[in-house]
Order: structure tokens, then C-alpha cells, then sequence
């Protein structure tokens, strides 16, 4: 299958990406830089792999019907989408910007409805497709200094679940994952104090790791998932227990 990952240049991204692959799915690798989008996709030619990188921000139409275009070139429509551009920025809520908050939610909210937009009617004229989102656990929860980051995640489930209903009985599955914190350049942008409280609530003790990730999205794009539709998994070191 086709395997369209959005965000892919590092972090879980790469992880879902370079997983995918090994599972056999040719993969269109996006990034807001395209250096890193070709990175991942030299990585995963370099284990026998097939994968080649698109640059796009995800929340600009006109970046991402242009990227689509290119990837029904190389590639042709893809049959698995996995929603996971986005970026992490804290602050105490009375000094986020308006700025900020409305990138926030361009990027994870915004950007989740023009990719799917954009990949779900060749799934729904195939009578197939996989959709997953990768939303936060702080979307469940929420987060102190997140205020923004947290409520784009939740949006991203709601959207989720939407969808799931709306499109199911048409062969399309639709599920979300919700990591916990995990080893990755954006959780390493916050506070040492964030950090180490964080740690310290977790059952498990310890942070997750990208390619764990990879191994749940993995999962729900494969058979074996048949029955989960609408649902948000849950990776998150015992943060969050549904």
C-alpha cells in the first residue's frame, strides 16, 4: 500500500514512517523542510525500502495540493494517511500569543483537515483507506503552560471520532494515537522542571520512545486492526488509563 506520513522528517514521524516501511508500504515522506523529508527517505532506501520526501506546510491549501499532485505522480493515491505534522511550544496561557495560538491549531487542526481533505475521496472511491491521527495524551488531560498545544490535540480527537462515524461504513478507518511524553526534539524543548515532575508521575517511570510509537501505528494500519474504528490508543506510560 501507499503510506503518506506527514511530519516525518524526525521524531515519531520518521519513526511511523521508517516502520511503515519495513511493514512494505511504499512511503511519500512529508516535512515542512524537504532536506528532512529526503533524509528519512534515504534512510529507509538504505534498508530496502521504497520512500521518497515532499516538502508542504500542512496548513497552507495551496502548499498541500501542490505536494499532492507530486505524490499521485510519483506514487499514486495514497491508501494509508497518518496525520502527525505538528510542534510543541509552552507558556503560561496570559502570554500566549494570539500568533501562537492560531499556528498552533493551523498546523495540528487545520493541517489534519486539508490532509485528509485531501487524501479521503481516492479512499472513498476505492472503498478502502486508514487514517490515523496522532493527537497527545494532553489532549485527554491537558497540560499546565499548554493551553494551546493541549486543546489542538483534543480538537484532533473530536475530529477523529467524527470522521470515524461519518465514513466507516464506507470501507474507511479512522483512529487516533495519543502518545505520552516521548524522547523526541519537541519534549526536549520544555522545562528540565516539566520534565523531571512529569517522569516522576508516570507508572512506568519513563518516557516512551519514537519507534514504539511507530509499532502502534503499525498496528492500526494493519489488518490485525480491523475492529478499532474511532478510537484513540493510548502509548503514554500509564499517564492516561481508559
Amino acid at each position: 500500500m501507499i503510506a503518506l506520513v506527514t511530519g516525518a522528517g524526525s521524531g515519531i514521524g520518521a519513526a511511523i514512517a521508517e516502520r511503515l516501511a519495513q511493514d512494505g508500504h511504499r512511503v511519500a515522506v512529508n516535512d515542512l523542510h524537504v532536506e528532512s523529508a529526503r533524509a528519512t527517505a534515504k534512510r529507509i532506501a538504505d534498508a530496502g525500502g521504497e520512500a521518497h520526501g515532499f516538502a508542504a506546510d500542512v496548513s497552507d491549501e495551496g502548499a498541500v495540493e501542490a505536494m499532492m499532485e507530486e505524490v499521485h505522480g510519483r506514487f499514486g493515491a495514497p491508501e494509508i494517511l497518518v496525520n502527525n505534522a505538528g510542534f510543541g511550544h509552552q507558556a503560561p496561557f496570559l502570554e500566549i500569543t494570539p500568533a501562537q495560538f492560531d499556528r498552533m491549531f493551523a498546523v495540528h487542526v487545520r493541517g489534519t483537515y486539508l490532509m485528509t481533505r485531501a487524501c479521503l475521496p481516492a479512499m472513498l472511491t476505492a472503498g478502502q483507506g486508514i487514517v490515523v491521527n496522532v493527537a497527545s495524551q494532553l489532549g485527554q488531560i491537558g497540560g499546565v503552560e499548554l493551553v494551546h498545544y493541549a486543546g489542538a490535540k483534543a480538537a484532533i480527537i473530536g475530529m477523529t471520532k467524527s470522521l470515524a462515524r461519518e465514513v466507516s461504513g464506507k470501507g474507511i478507518r479512522v483512529n487516533a494515537v495519543a502518545p505520552g511524553p516521548i524522547n523526541t526534539p519537541l519534549v526536549e524543548a520544555l522545562s528540565e522542571e516539566w520534565k523531571a515532575a512529569k517522569k516522576a508521575e508516570l507508572p512506568l517511570g519513563r518516557f516512551g520512545e519514537t519507534e514504539e510509537i511507530g509499532g502502534v501505528v503499525s498496528f492500526l494500519c494493519s489488518p490485525d486492526a480491523a475492529l478499532f474504528v474511532g478510537q484513540t490508543l493510548g502509548p503514554n506510560s500509564g499517564d492516561v488509563m481508559l
